[in-house]
C-alpha cells in the first residue's frame, strides 16, 4: 500500500508540475508585446492612430511598446532597432521615410519577428507580412471629384469658365503621395490640358507639388509665394491639398494676402478631417476634407498581427497595387470618406468620432 501510495504521489506530483507547464505557457501567450511605431506626434491624426491601436491590442491581451519618432528618420530607425533587440513579437510600423528602415527590418526577419506595414508602404524590403492601408489613389480622386462637381467641371468648357488652382501634394518619401497625386490628376489633367484649370504657378507634376514630410510651414511659404507672384490681380479660386495640415498653412497665407470669407474665399480640400479642420470646415476656411477612421484602420491592423501571430490568414483586399520592389504586400484598403459642411455631422458626430462638444457646436 505504501508503494502504491508514494506512485500516486509520483503521478500528482508530475501532474502539477505539468499543469504549472502550461499555466506558464498560456502566460507568457498572453503577454506577448506588440511594437508600435507611429511617424510624429505633430499630427493629430498619428496620435488618434496610436491610441486606438493601442486600446484594441490591449483589450486581447498583448503588451504595447509605442514609439513616435517625431519625424527623425534615424530616430525611427533605433526605434525599430531596440524593439528587435527586446525580442517584441510583431512589429506595427508607419513609416517616417518608407525605404528607410530595410536595415532595420532585415534584422526583424532574422529574429522572426512579423512586420505590419500600418498606412505608409514599407518599401524595398521582404521582411514586412501585410499592408493595412486606406485607399490612397481613391482618396486622390475623392478629392479630385470633389472639385470636379463643386465646381461643375463637366460643362464649363461649353459655358465660358475657366478656374485657377494650384496643387498641395504629399511628402515624396511617403510612397502613399504618389498614389494621391495620381488619383487626383486622373480626374483633373482633362481640365489643365483643355484650360478650364489653370495653374499660373505652372507646377503641376508630382516633382514639382510634393512637400517633404507634409509640412505646414512649407505649404504656407508656397502659398504665400504664389499669391504674392501669380494672384496680385487674379484670385486663386482652387487650392487642392492633400492634408489639412496644408489646408491650415492655405487659411494663413490667403488671410494674410487680404481673401476674406463670402466674397473671394478659394475652395480649399484637405484630407484626415483632424478636429481642427473639421472646425474650419464648419466655418467655413476649409471646405473639405478625407475622412478616414483610424479606429477601423487600427481594428484592421490588429487582425492582422492577430493573423500572423497564431498562424492564421488576415482579411486582404488587394493583391496587386502595393509593390514595394521586392514584392506585393498582400493588403486591406479601408475606404475614404469625402466628408464638407452638407454631411459633417451625420458621418462624424453621429459615428462617434468627435462630439458635438469638441466641435463647439
Amino acid at each position: 500500500m505504501k508503494k502504491v501510495g508514494l506512485v500516486l504521489l509520483m503521478l500528482l506530483v508530475a501532474m502539477s508540475g505539468m499543469f504549472a507547464s502550461g499555466a506558464k505557457e498560456s502566460s507568457d501567450a498572453g503577454q506577448m508585446t506588440v511594437g508600435v511605431c507611429m511617424p510624429t506626434q505633430s499630427s493629430e491624426r498619428w496620435i488618434n492612430d496610436a491610441a486606438n491601436m493601442k486600446k484594441q491590442l490591449e483589450a486581447l491581451g498583448y503588451k504595447v511598446d509605442v514609439q513616435f519618432a517625431e519625424d527623425d528618420v534615424q530616430a525611427q530607425v533605433s526605434q525599430v532597432e531596440n524593439l528587435v533587440a527586446k525580442k517584441v513579437d510583431c512589429l506595427v510600423v508607419a513609416a517616417v521615410d518608407s525605404s528607410a528602415l530595410v536595415n532595420a527590418l532585415a534584422q526583424a526577419k532574422e529574429s522572426g519577428i512579423p512586420v505590419i506595414a500600418y498606412d505608409r508602404l514599407l518599401m524595398d524590403t521582404d521582411a514586412v507580412s501585410y499592408y493595412a492601408t486606406f485607399d490612397n489613389k481613391g482618396v486622390g480622386t475623392k478629392i479630385a471629384e470633389y472639385i470636379e462637381t463643386t465646381k461643375n467641371l463637366k460643362t464649363a468648357k461649353a459655358e465660358g469658365r475657366s478656374y485657377t488652382i494650384e496643387f498641395f501634394m504629399g511628402s515624396p518619401d511617403d510612397n502613399n503621395a504618389l498614389f494621391l497625386y495620381n488619383g487626383v490628376m486622373e480626374v483633373l489633367k482633362p481640365y489643365l490640358d483643355n484650360g478650364v484649370l489653370v495653374t499660373k504657378s505652372g507646377r503641376t507634376s508630382f516633382n514639382d507639388t510634393c512637400i517633404l514630410r507634409w509640412s505646414q510651414e512649407t505649404a504656407q511659404q508656397w502659398a504665400e509665394n504664389y499669391l504674392s507672384a501669380f494672384y496680385a490681380t487674379e484670385k486663386l479660386d482652387i487650392a487642392c491639398t492633400a492634408f489639412d495640415g496644408f489646408a491650415y498653412g492655405l487659411r494663413s497665407a490667403l488671410e494674410g494676402a487680404g481673401y476674406t470669407l463670402g466674397s473671394d474665399w478659394p475652395l480649399v480640400t484637405g484630407q484626415d478631417a483632424e478636429l481642427m479642420a473639421t472646425k474650419n470646415i464648419i466655418s467655413g476656411y476649409q471646405t473639405m476634407s478625407i475622412y478616414k477612421d483610424t479606429r477601423l484602420l487600427a481594428g484592421k491592423a490588429v487582425s492582422m498581427v492577430e493573423a500572423v501571430l497564431k498562424g492564421a490568414q488576415p482579411e486582404i483586399n488587394d493583391t496587386t497595387q502595393y509593390n514595394n520592389n521586392k514584392l506585393v504586400v498582400p493588403s486591406y484598403l479601408c475606404e475614404p470618406i469625402a466628408v464638407d459642411k452638407s454631411n459633417f455631422k451625420e458621418i462624424i458626430v453621429d459615428g462617434g468620432y468627435y462630439t458635438a462638444a469638441q466641435l463647439g457646436m
